[in-house]
This record gives structure tokens, sequence and C-alpha cells, in this order.
């Protein structure tokens, strides 16, 4: 079909776009002969311009839709019929490339299967040279990923189902032979900036769970870019669990890679982390033989040689991850053997600040907590003025999630930012916070002494301030926090309310306050309610506040809206506060809309009920 319409167009002279090559460019064959061409001195093959303009409107037709499974399944099997016999150079050039990646999820596991069967040859010594190229990286993890259709295929009719399992026994053979083409190899691939991509998505399929793939966007939020991603679980063939095992062993022969390469280190970590999901089992062998590894090494008398990998910059990423997926017995022996009395130091450094933090997160639900919380709070002020608010937030976090040592680490950040005496100044603490200066800077105050000056408007929010009241706001003492929130003026609260830091800050407060704390909330916002709706983060907080106000607030809060219908109504934030709060019923059926307030208010309470 498509392959027809290639060749009518062949003497047209139709100018076509070339296509970047390895280095980023495509010139053109001074002996103007047609065929794969050599690329550069290294003798890579490329497409020649009419296969290159044929992939190209591959991927246009890709881009619309069939109008049936037949249809669709023709295509495929039209284009990897022009893909047999040359997929090598079609993988590695950039075009034909993106067009297999997006086709290889429309195929049969049979398709994927002689895809990959070409790709790497009989004896699969194919796949080293495909799997470390720029291009062709992604056409074999594209491939690999369709794996994740093991199970869902072998759900047709029983007619299908022999042919079904050769296709799949086909791509199960070709994953195999690719592992052990990466187990014979496997310090060149774990080392190559494309071939450790490769390896990570193998050990995703040999696992049976995959994440998203290599060329989807990272997921907006991304100020704390240390999640995880996702995992999707998916059935694997028996083999798949042997194979997993083996290739760990093989990997953990060169762990020493692990500390010292930066793409062999997110190999490792991808390693631990889906053996920490599928074998458990599997994955604290793995985490005790590391640790060994990596405190087996000599340092200076008395000293472990974990504090030198955690101030690196590779070897520091895997302690991270070892970290976030230790048992109790390996953190209490990592603290207790390594890193007691040396905590606020590397709290202090700029590399090692980062493995403390997960180390703190981890240990919030066991006793060593409060061993790690004691040396830490020493250096609290130290480590404020260093900018490592990380650690400072992740210890609140740790706080309010273990129920300990709250009211030690409160009065601890209240003597850090001067506002703990005069008693006068705890009131202030809300703004200090917030913008993470001291009463004397953010009051422009050069004595110890004086009052709070309150007319100073609320104008420094910065995000790790927002993250840190959104943290103490979680504790079972919030009314310190509260008071000084009440203290704010109305045209302050409008900022929080505004900002996209402040927005969540203020939603976490107004949530925990309760009834009567957040009547009196209210009572400061009047008058700003109309111009908190009509803001885009504003009105977030306003439905926050509405979905925990009582029936009087409710009433409130619809009273002031009323009164501007027409500016609510025309307003792209405001119009949607004015349909969830049912504001129409409100102005032309109060009864009515006070029914349905009443009905919505008992089960909510029900449900709280039920959940407590």
């Amino acid at each position: 079909m498509l392959a027809k319409e290639e060749t009518q167009q062949k003497g047209k002279g139709r100018k076509r776009r070339s296509t970047p090559s390895e280095d980023g460019r495509e010139g053109k064959r001074k002996d103007g002969k047609e065929g794969p061409k050599p690329q550069g001195g290294g003798g890579k093959m490329r497409l020649d311009a009419q296969s290159v303009g044929y992939f190209r409107r591959v991927g246009d037709r890709l881009s619309e839709s069939f109008e049936d499974d037949e249809e669709r399944e023709m295509f495929v099997g039209n284009v990897l019929s022009e893909v047999k016999g040359k997929a090598a150079t079609v993988a590695m050039d950039r075009t034909g490339s993106i067009t297999l990646e997006r086709l290889l999820p429309l195929s049969s596991p049979q398709q994927v299967g002689e895809l990959l069967l070409e790709l790497g040859g009989e004896s699969g010594s194919g796949f080293k040279e495909i799997s470390c190229d720029r291009c062709g990286s992604h056409v074999v993890e594209s491939a690999l990923r369709q794996m994740s259709r093991w199970d869902a295929e072998t759900q047709k009719d029983s007619s299908e189902t022999s042919e079904n399992e050769e296709s799949e026994e086909l791509l199960e053979v070709q994953v195999l032979s690719l592992s052990q083409v990466v187990r014979d190899n496997v310090a060149d691939f774990i080392r190559h900036v494309h071939g450790s991509h490769v390896v990570r998505t193998l050990l995703h399929v040999l696992g049976g769970c995959l994440g998203p793939p290599r060329t989807e966007a990272h997921p907006a939020g991304g100020k704390n870019g240390r999640c995880a991603p996702r995992l999707t679980d998916f059935e694997i063939p028996t083999s798949f669990w042997y194979e997993l095992k083996s290739l760990t062993e093989t990997l953990m022969e060169n762990v020493n890679l692990s500390v010292t390469d930066a793409a062999a280190s997110t190999v490792f970590q991808t390693m631990l982390t889906v053996c920490h999901k599928k074998r458990p089992k599997l994955c604290k062998q793995l985490l005790r033989r590391t640790m060994e590894y990596l405190t087996g090494h000599s340092a200076a008398p008395g000293v472990s040689p974990l504090l030198v990998f955690l101030k690196d910059q590779n070897s520091s990423h895997p302690i991270e991850t070892i970290i976030q997926l230790s048992h109790k017995p390996l953190l209490r022996d990592l603290y207790k053997n390594h890193l007691k009395g040396h905590l606020v130091d590397l709290a202090l450094h700029p590399i090692a600040n980062f493995p403390i933090q997960r180390l703190i997160a981890a240990s919030a639900k066991y006793k060593l907590f409060l061993s790690l919380f004691d040396e830490l709070v020493q250096g609290v002020e130290a480590i404020l003025a260093a900018g490592h608010m990380g650690v400072i937030i992740q210890l609140a976090e740790s706080c309010a999630e273990s129920g300990e040592k709250q009211d030690d680490i409160m009065q601890c950040l209240l003597d850090a930012f001067h506002c703990a005496e005069p008693g006068s100044r705890l009131v202030s603490c809300l703004p200090l916070f917030m913008s993470l200066l001291t009463y004397e800077v953010y009051y422009q105050c050069e004595t110890a002494e004086g009052s709070t000056q309150t007319e100073t408007p609320l104008t420094s929010i910065c995000y790790h301030g927002s993250r840190l009241v959104q943290a103490l706001a979680k504790f079972k003492e919030r009314s310190l926090l509260l008071s000084s929130l009440r203290t704010l003026s109305p045209a302050d609260l409008l900022t929080l309310a505004s900002d996209p830091a402040g927005s969540h800050a203020l939603q976490s407060l107004i949530i925990t306050s309760s009834d009567k704390g957040r009547g009196k909330i209210l009572k400061r916002l009047e008058g700003q309610l109309v111009q908190m709706a009509c803001s885009r983060l504003g009105s977030r907080v306003l439905e926050a506040m509405w979905s925990s106000a009582s029936i009087s607030q409710k009433l409130s809060i619809a009273q002031e809206l009323a009164l501007c219908e027409s500016q609510l109504k025309s307003d792209q934030f405001a119009r949607h506060v004015w349909a969830k709060f049912a504001l129409s019923h409100f102005v032309h059926r109060k009864a009515y809309w006070q029914e349905i307030q009443t009905g919505e208010s008992k089960k909510r309470k029900l449900f709280s009920d039920i959940l407590e």
C-alpha cells in the first residue's frame, strides 16, 4: 500500500529535509548513488533519502486513526515487510528509529520477535551494536516493552492459542538472547550512555514491571524530583525469574562500577528497585552485598569508607536508593557502625545531605529515628544557614509521621528564627517560616527587643518555607501556627492564597483547623473572597475551605460571593467556584440549596466517622 506510493513518487524530484545522523547532521553522497550509506568514518550504514521519506510518511500515517483492526494489521505488516532485510540500518537511523518505536506497540508479538531476531541475529551478537546506538537503543527498548502484552495476548479464543504461544515463545527467546549478550558484555553495556538504558528496561521486563517510557515527558511538579516512577505489573514467563537472578548476579560482579560510573549507577539503582518490588528476598541479599562492598574499603583509622562515598557525586545516588529500600537491621547497622556522630557534618555537605534526607525518611517508622533526631537537632541553625532545607523539612515530616519529637522540633525552629523570646514574637512565626527569614531580618529590627511589627506586609514567600509549614500543619499541636495565621491581615491572607507556594500551606492549615478556628480565618477573609475566587490558586484554596466548612460557614461564603454574580460567572476560574458551590440555587432557591448542603455535610460526617 504505502510501498506502492513510494514507487510512484520516485521520479518526482520532491525536495526532502535530511534526517539528523549520529552527529546531528546528514549530508548527501558525492557519488549520487542510492542505497544504505556508510556514516562518518566508522562504517555505520544509514538510510538513503528515498527511504527516509518513506518512513516519514509512515510516521504521518501513524498519527492518524485506522478504520478497523484489519486495516491497522495490514498497514503494520506492509511496513515491516519493507524493513525486513535492513532492520539494523532502519533502527539506527533517526527517522527510521522513531517510526519503528511507534510501530512496535501496534505489532503482534510474532512481528516484534522477528524484528528482534533480525536485529540480534541467530547468535544475538548484533544486539550490542544496536543497543549501544543513540537511535537503535530506543527501538530495542520499545521491542522489550511489548513483553507487557504477554499475558493479554494469551486470553484470546482457543483456536488461536497455539499460534499465540509460538509467537510469544519467539519474543521470549529473543529477550533471553538479549539478556545473555548483556551478561557476556555487562561492563560495556552498563557504562554506555545508551546501552545502560536498554539494560534498565531489560531489568524491568525480566522483573515483570514497567515504568513510563524514556521518551515520555516528566510529570509536572518535579521540584521534588527524587520520587520514583510508578511501576505497572504484568505477567512474565517462568524463564524470566531465573534470568533475572542470573543477570543480577553478573551485575554484582561489577558492583565497583556502581560507585564510579554515572550510567552504571543508574542500572544498579534500577536493579535494586525492581528486585525490591518483585523479589524482596533477592533484594535483601543485593543490599547486604552492596553495603559490604561499600564498607569494605580501607579508610583512615576510625573513619568509615562510607563517609567518602556519601560525599561523591556518583556513589551518593546508589547509596540513596539503598537507604530507601533497606530494612530495619541494615538501617540500624548503617547508623551505628558508620554514620553515628557524623550526621550534622553530612547534613551540611552539598552532596551528602541528600542521602541523609533519605535516611531520616526511612527511619521514621523505627525507634532509630529518635537517635537521628537527637543528633541532628544540635545542628539545625547551621543546616538552615547552609540552605539545606530538605534536611529540615524531612525532619519535620518524619516527626509528623512518627508522632515523636514534635514539640522539640517546633521549639528548635522558634529559636532558630529568633521568635521564641519574648513571648510576643510567637505569633509572628508563620510569616517567618514561610519566608525563611529570622525575626530581625523580616521586621528589620536591629535589637533583640521590640514588639512584632504587624504592619510589615507578607511579600517574601518561598517554596521550601511552604513545604516546612505543610509538614508542621500535620503535627498534633498546631495552635501556634493557627494563631499566627489569624494575626495576618486580610491582604496578607489574599497574598498567601494567590501565591504558588503559599496557597498549598494555607490550604493545609485551613483543612487541619477546627470548625471554630476555620470560622476565625473566614472572618479575617471577609471582603477578599471574590478576589480569591477569581484567582487560579486562590479559587483552589476557597474550594478546600468549602469542602471542610460547616453549614453556617458555607452560608457566609455564599452570601458574599452571590453579590458579584456577573463577575464570577464571567471569570475563567470563578465560574467553576460558582458551579461547584451551587450558587445559582442559593440565589434563586435558597431552601433547596440549604437542603443539599445539609445532606452533603451529613454524608461527609458519616464517612469521617467510618474512617476513624
